[in-house]
C-alpha cells in the first residue's frame, strides 16, 4: 500500500484545510529516511516556490532522488519554467481549445486555475484534465488568449498561499477527490496490504466486466487484504497511489486505456492488461503473422494492401467465397465483414481501407458457436461456448438501435475439447503471461485460433457460471503474488 506525504513549508500552511498527519514540512521531510523500501510513497509537493533551486525545487527533486512518486516531478517543473518547453506539449491541443470556447465570448484574454486536473468550469474540464496529464501539478494556472484561434500563452504552478477562501475550497474538494488517503480512514483501508485500482468506463455499452463482475472483485479483493478501487479517465493522475492497475474497459492503443497502462507500468505498479500485450493483441495483422511464426493452427489468413489489387486477385483464387474481412483493431465483431462474391469484395474492402492501410481476409469456418478459453499467467481459468446470434455468422450483431448477442455455455476447463485448450495455451504463450481470452473454433477434432483479445469479458453470469466467486479469487490471488513479488523486489 502506497503511503501519501504532503509537503508544506510551515504547518501553518495547513491551517485552512482538514488536520492530517500527513502533513509534513519540508524541512521535517529533508531530515527523513527514506525508511521502509518495500512500502511506495507518494510526495505532493506543496511548496511556496517552484522556482529553480528552492525549497519547492529541492523536495521534488529529493523525492525522486529517494524513488518516492512525486508532483509536481522536476521535469514537469522545469517545462514549466520555460515557455519554448512547454509550448512542445501544447501543439495538439488546437481541438480542446477550440471546444472550450464553443459557447464562450472571444475575449483577448481568459485565465482559470485547474485544481488537480478539475475546475469549476464545465467548458474547461477537458482540457484541465489533458493539461494535468502532462504537467501533473496540484494547482495550474492557465492562460488563454485570442487573436486569430485560442491558444494558451502562459502555464504556471501556483501555490496553495496564492488561494483565497472560495479556491480554497475547491482545492481541498479536488485533492479529497484526487487522493482519499489525505484524511479518510476506512476500516478497510486500514487492514489492506495493497490498493487495486480497476479502470472502468460508466458509460460504456458493452463493458468487459458488468456491475455484478465488479462487485465480486472488489469483495473477493477485500477477502484477500486487497483495497478494490474502481477509477476512471479523470484519475489518471491518481495511479501511483495503488499497486496495480486491472483495465475492465474496453482497450485500444491510441486511446487512453493504453496510456493508462503505459503510465502504471511506468510507475512500477502490476498492470493487467499490460502495454505489451495491448501491443500484440489489439492488432489482428500482427497476430496473423505471430500465429504464423509460432505454427499456431489458426484459419487460412491473407494481409491485404491499400491499393494493390493483385492481392484481390490472389485472394478470390486461394480463398473462393465466402470469405471474411477484418480491420486489424476491431472489436465485438465490429469491423468485420462476410463477402459472397468479387464485387462484394471490392466494395467492402474500399469502405474498410479508409480505416487501415492494411486489411485481414480469413477463411470462413462456420459453427455453430466460438469456444472462449480464458488464460491467466499461462493458465486455463475458465472454457465458455458463445452461440452465433440465431440467423447471423456471428456472437454480435449489431444494429441502429441496439446490439444481439447469442446464448452462451460455461464449462469446467476439463470438459473443453483437448485441442482446443492446446491451441488457446499455444497462441497466448509467445504473448506474454497477462489475462487473455482465446476464442477459437473447432472443426474436424481440431482448433483453430481467430484470435486473442487481451481484454477479454468477466462478467457475473456468465463467465464465473461455473467457477463462481472462484474465479474472481483465481485472478486477484495472482494479483496478489505479482504486487509482493514486486515491493520485494523480484
Amino acid at each position: 500500500m502506497a503511503r501519501t506525504l504532503l509537503v508544506v513549508d510551515n504547518l501553518s500552511d495547513w491551517s485552512p484545510y482538514y488536520p492530517s498527519n500527513q502533513v509534513i514540512t519540508f524541512e521535517n521531510y529533508l531530515a527523513t529516511e527514506q525508511g521502509n523500501s518495500e512500502q511506495r510513497v507518494r510526495v505532493i509537493n506543496l511548496c511556496s516556490s517552484y522556482s529553480y533551486l528552492s525549497d519547492g525545487y529541492y523536495c521534488s527533486l529529493l523525492a525522486e532522488a529517494r524513488g518516492h512518486h512525486v508532483i509536481p516531478s522536476v521535469k514537469a517543473l522545469n517545462d514549466l519554467g520555460k515557455n519554448a518547453l512547454y509550448r512542445l506539449q501544447l501543439e495538439d491541443l488546437t481541438g480542446p481549445l477550440a471546444k472550450a470556447f464553443k459557447h464562450q465570448s472571444k475575449d483577448a484574454e481568459y485565465v482559470f486555475r485547474s485544481y488537480f486536473g478539475t475546475t469549476p468550469e464545465p467548458a474547461f474540464q477537458e482540457l484541465a484534465r489533458l493539461l494535468f496529464e502532462r504537467f501533473t501539478c496540484p494547482i495550474l494556472e492557465v492562460t488563454l488568449h485570442f487573436s486569430q484561434q485560442w491558444e494558451i500563452t502562459d502555464l504556471n504552478a501556483i501555490s496553495p498561499r496564492e488561494l483565497d477562501e472560495p479556491q480554497q475550497t475547491l482545492f481541498a474538494d479536488a485533492l479529497d477527490k484526487f487522493s482519499k488517503k489525505i484524511w479518510r480512514k476506512g476500516k478497510i483501508r486500514k487492514s489492506a496490504r495493497y490498493d487495486l485500482a480497476i479502470l472502468v468506463n460508466p458509460e460504456e455499452q458493452l463493458p468487459p466486466s458488468n456491475r455484478g463482475a465488479l462487485k465480486k472483485f472488489i469483495k473477493i479483493g477485500r477477502e484477500l487484504g486487497i483495497d478494490v478501487e474502481l477509477i476512471s479517465q479523470q484519475h489518471y493522475g491518481r495511479l501511483p497511489e495503488f499497486d496495480g492497475l486491472f483495465i475492465r474497459e474496453t482497450t485500444s492503443i491510441d486511446h487512453y486505456t493504453y496510456r493508462f497502462a503505459k503510465k502504471a507500468e511506468a510507475e512500477g505498479l502490476v498492470v493487467i492488461d499490460d502495454p505489451t500485450s495491448m501491443l500484440r493483441c489489439t492488432n489482428k495483422v500482427y497476430l496473423a503473422d505471430l500465429f504464423r511464426t509460432h505454427k499456431v493452427p489458426s484459419p487460412r489468413t491473407w494481409i491485404l494492401h491499400k491499393g494493390n489489387t493483385a492481392h484481390l486477385d490472389l485472394l478470390e483464387i486461394e480463398a473462393g467465397f465466402p470469405i471474411v474481412i477484418k480491420i486489424p483493431d476491431g472489436s465485438f465483431s465490429r469491423g468485420i465483414v462476410k463477402v459472397h462474391t468479387r464485387q462484394e469484395l471490392d466494395t467492402k474492402v474500399t469502405e474498410l481501407f479508409e480505416q487501415s492501410a492494411l486489411l485481414l481476409a480469413q477463411e470462413f469456418l462456420y459453427t455453430d458457436f466460438d469456444w472462449r478459453i480464458g488464460v491467466f499467467n499461462n493458465k486455463a481459468l475458465y472454457a465458455c461456448r458463445y452461440y452465433m446470434v440465431k440467423n447471423h455468422w456471428q456472437i454480435y450483431r449489431h444494429g441502429s438501435k441496439r446490439t444481439d448477442s447469442g446464448k452462451f455455455d460455461t464449462l469446467p476447463t476439463f470438459e473443453a475439447p483437448k485441442a482446443v485448450l492446446e491451441a488457446a495455451l499455444k497462441a497466448t504463450h509467445p504473448i506474454g503471461d497477462g489475462l487473455y481470452g482465446v476464442d477459437v473454433k473447432e472443426k474436424n477434432g481440431k482448433g483453430y485460433v481467430i484470435e486473442v483479445n487481451d481484454n477479454p469479458n468477466i462478467d457475473s453470469g456468465v463467465e464465473d457460471s461455473y467457477l463462481g466467486d472462484e474465479l474472481y479469487r483465481l485472478i486477484l490471488t495472482e494479483f496478489l503474488r505479482r504486487m509482493e513479488n514486486r515491493s520485494k523486489g523480484l
